[in-house]
C-alpha cells in the first residue's frame, strides 16, 4: 500500500526543516569516508599500542589490515539485571569474528544507571545526563580509528538513546545494536501495583511490599512491563538497526547467542571491508526517525522518547519537534495494550505478534515507511519477520498472520483506539505531554484546584496529614532538566493511584519526567518552559483551578489573564538534599537545553559548515505550529 499523504506530508516537512543540518552531517560523513578505513591511516607506534594484548592471530590480521576489526561498546554491569547478561557477549563476539576471518574489540564501555534504583532517591538527578555522559564515552571508545564497523551493547532507559547518539557521532562507521532481552514473567504487573498502593495506604507491610517487588524483578533481563528500556528495543528495530525480532528473546535461550553470533556476521557484512557497506548515518534518516515515533505511538511506548528521539534525531542532523510527534500519534492508531497500558508484558506481547505483527500492520496500513535502507537484507519488510533457531542457525518465518491474543495486540482495521499514544498538550501554563494511552477514557478531563509543591515528598506527607483536597491536581515544579536533572517522578504514582481507586478525582502538572511504566493517572508532564527558565508553571498558587484535557489537547489555569500576567515567579522551595554526585553536573544543569529540544547538555550533532556548533534554535522554530510559536517560549540563555 502507498505511504499515508499525512505520514509522507510530515516526513516531508522535516526533511525541509532538516534540509541545512542534515547536509553538515552527511557531508561529515562523506570526509570521515574519504581516505578510506581509518586503521589504515595509524602509525605504526599506534597500531602497536592498538594491538598489544592480542593473541597471535588477532594480532596478525591486525597487522595485516586486510581483514575487518569490530568495535564492541558495551553497557555491561553486573547489579542491573539487563546488563548482567551483556557479560560474556565479548567473548561470543570475539570468537564468531575469528570464525569469520575478521577480530574483534572492546572498545570501551559505558555507564548504566537504572531508574528502577534510584526511583525517589537523589542519584535520579543524575538519571537524564547520564545519556549525555554515555554518548561522549561512546565517542570516547571509538576515538582510536582502531574499527571497521561497530556493536552496541545496550538495552535500558537512558543508555541505548546515548549509545546512539555517540553512535552518530561516527556515523561513517556501520552499527548494530545488541540487546539482551527481558527477564521472564514474574507476578502479575497489575499485582504488583496493587501491592504498592496498598502500601502506600498503610494496608501492607514493607515485607510483603519486598515479596512483590522481588517476585516481579527477579531474573537477567529487562523489566518486563512497557517502559523506556523495551520501547528502546522497538524503536531500534522500527529505524532498522536491530536484528529483526531480537528484542524480547530472553537471555537464556539459545536462541538468544545465535542472534548475538548473527549480529556479528551481519555486522562484518556490511563494514567498507565487507561486501554490502552501510554506515549508520545514512541509514538514520528522516524516515527512520518517523518510523520510530510511528512505532512509540502505535505500542503506547514511554513517554521519556519524547525527549530521547528529539537528541538522537539532532545527532543525525534532523530537526523533531513535539508537534511532528503530536500530529503523528493523531493518525497511527493504538495496536497493542503492554503494561502499563493493558496487563500484558512484554513476553505475552511477543507471543502475540510482537514488533512484527505491528509493523507489518502498518506498512501495510501505510502507516510507516518500507522503503528504508537497513542493517538486515529486504529492508523494513525483513522486519514483518520473526527469528527462529534451526540446525543452530537463525532462519526468519513471516510473523503472525494474525494476533495470538486480541487483548494484547491487535491489527490495523481493530485497533484499541484511532489514535497513538500520546497527546500535546497546550496552554497557559506552557506545553507538555500526556500518555493518553494508559489513562482510562473517563480520567482524561479533570478540572480542579492545584495543590502546588516543590518536592515530590511533600505531596506524600500532605496525604499522611491529611491535608490533600477530594479532588486535586499536584503541580510538582521545579522538577526540570535545569532545576535538578529532571527526575522521574514515578514514586508518587502508588499514592495518586491509590487516591484514583477511592473514588477522587487527581491528575499531576510537572516540568518532570514520569516513566513509560506510569500510568493510570492524567499526568501532564516535562511542561515547558520549566520553572527553573520563568516558566509559567512557576505562577501557579495553591487552590487555583486547573482544568487539563487530555482529548482536546489542553492545559490551562482558570485565572483571569491580567492577574495571571501580573504574576511573579515563585522561588523554590525545595529542601536541599544530599549531594550524591550532584556538584559534578553542575555544568550540565547550567547548559542544558529544555525538554522539548531534547534536554540536551552536550554540543549534539554536525558542526556548521564554518566549525562552529551548528544552531538548532531557528531550525526549531520552523517546528512549531501558529499557535505554539505565538505562545510563550523561554529565553535563550547559557
Amino acid at each position: 500500500m502507498s505511504l499515508h499523504p499525512k505520514i509522507q506530508a510530515i516526513t516531508d516537512r522535516i526533511r525541509q526543516r532538516s534540509a541545512p543540518s542534515r547536509a553538515a552531517y552527511l557531508a561529515g560523513i562523506d570526509a570521515a569516508l574519504r581516505d578510506g578505513p581509518s586503521r589504515s591511516r595509524l602509525s605504526c607506534g599506534n597500531l602497536a599500542h592498538a594491538f598489544a594484548a592480542c593473541g597471535p592471530t588477532d594480532k596478525g590480521r591486525l597487522r595485516a589490515d586486510v581483514t575487518p576489526n569490530l568495535g564492541i561498546i558495551t553497557s555491561y554491569n553486573d547489579m542491573l539485571s539487563a546488563h548482567q547478561p551483556f557479560e560474556h557477549y565479548p567473548e561470543q563476539i570475539r570468537q564468531a569474528a575469528r570464525e569469520l576471518g575478521a577480530t574483534a574489540q572492546v572498545a570501551g564501555g559505558v555507564p548504566a544507571m537504572c531508574d528502577g534504583v534510584t526511583q525517589g532517591r537523589g542519584g535520579m538527578e543524575l538519571s537524564l545526563f547520564s545519556r549525555d555522559v554515555i554518548a561522549q564515552a561512546t565517542a570516547i571508545g571509538l576515538s582510536h580509528d582502531m574499527f571497521d564497523s561497530t556493536i552496541y551493547l545496550g538495552v535500558c532507559d537512558k543508555i541505548v538513546p546515548g549509545l546512539l547518539i555517540g553512535a552518530l557521532a561516527f556515523g561513517h562507521l556501520p552499527a548494530v545494536f545488541v540487546p539482551a532481552g527481558p527477564m521472564t514473567p514474574g507476578i502479575p504487573n497489575k499485582k504488583k501495583a496493587e501491592v504498592r498502593e496498598r502500601y502506600a495506604a498503610g494496608e501492607a507491610t514493607r515485607e510483603e511490599l519486598l515479596e512483590a517487588e522481588s517476585a516481579s524483578y527477579h531474573a537477567p533481563g529487562t523489566c518486563t512491563f512497557y517502559g523506556t528500556a523495551n520501547s528502546n528495543q522497538v524503536l531500534l528495530e522500527a529505524m532498522g538497526v536491530q536484528l529483526p525480532g531480537a528484542s524480547f528473546v530472553n537471555p537464556e535461550l539459545p536462541l538468544r547467542d545465535a542472534l548475538t553470533r548473527a549480529a556479528t556476521a551481519r555486522a562484518l557484512e556490511i563494514c567498507a571491508l565487507g561486501t554490502d557497506f552501510r554506515p549508520l548515518g545514512r541509514i538514520i534518516d528522516e524516515r527512520a526517525i518517523v518510523n520510530a515515533v510511528v512505532a512509540l505511538m502505535a505500542t503506547g511506548g514511554s513517554t521519556n522518547h519524547t525527549i530521547h528521539w528529539i537528541a538522537v534525531a539532532r545527532a543525525a542532523g534532523i530537526v523533531l519537534t513535539w508537534d511532528d510527534m503530536d500530529e503523528l500519534s493523531q493518525i497511527v492508531p493504538l495496536l497493542a495494550r503492554v503494561y502499563p497500558n493493558g496487563e500484558a508484558d512484554v513476553n505475552r506481547f511477543a507471543a502475540a505478534g510482537g514488533p512484527g505483527f505491528v509493523f507489518r500492520e502498518l506498512m501495510d496500513a501505510g502507516l510507516m515507511h518500507d522503503d528504508l535502507v537497513t542493517i538486515a537484507e529486504g529492508g523494513m519488510r525483513a522486519f514483518a519477520q520473526e527469528p527462529r533457531l534451526l540446525d543452530g542457525e537463525v532462519r526468519y518465518v513471516p510473523a503472525a498472520a494474525v494476533s495470538g491474543d486480541e487483548d494484547v495486540v491487535r491489527p490495523a482495521s481493530n485497533p484499541f483506539e484511532a489514535q497513538g499514544g500520546l497527546r500535546l498538550l497546550k496552554g497557559n501554563i506552557g506545553r507538555s505531554l500526556i500518555k493518553l494511552s494508559a489513562v482510562k477514557p473517563q480520567y482524561r478531563t479533570i478540572e480542579a484546584p492545584a495543590v502546588v509543591v516543590d518536592a515530590p515528598q511533600v505531596l506524600n506527607k500532605l496525604h499522611a496529614a491529611g491535608a490533600l483536597p477530594q479532588d486535586f491536581v499536584a503541580v510538582v515544579r521545579y522538577q526540570g532538566p535545569r532545576a535538578n536533572g529532571m527526575p522521574e517522578l514515578h514514586s508518587l504514582a502508588p499514592l495518586l493511584g491509590l487516591l484514583q481507586n477511592q473514588g477522587r478525582r487527581v491528575a499531576l502538572v510537572t516540568d518532570g519526567r514520569l516513566s513509560g511504566a506510569s500510568g493510570k493517572i492524567p499526568a501532564a508532564i516535562h511542561v515547558t518552559p520549566e520553572a527553573s527558565r520563568g516558566g509559567p508553571i512557576a505562577r501557579v498558587r495553591e487552590g487555583d483551578i486547573i482544568r487539563l484535557d487530555g482529548e482536546a489537547g489542553t492545559l490551562e489555569v482558570l485565572v483571569d489573564a491580567a492577574e495571571w500576567a501580573a504574576r511573579g515567579i515563585a522561588a523554590n522551595t525545595a529542601p536541599a538534599g544530599n549531594d550524591l554526585g550532584r556538584n559534578l553536573f553542575a555544568m550540565n544543569r547550567r547548559i542544558v537545553g529544555p525538554a522539548d529540544q531534547g534536554a540536551v547538555s552536550i554540543s549534539c550533532g554536525p558542526a556548521h559548515p564554518d566549525g562552529s556548533q551548528w544552531d538548532y534554535d531557528a531550525e526549531y522554530e520552523l517546528g512549531h505550529d501558529a499557535a505554539a510559536a505565538a505562545a510563550p517560549h523561554e529565553a535563550k540563555d547559557a
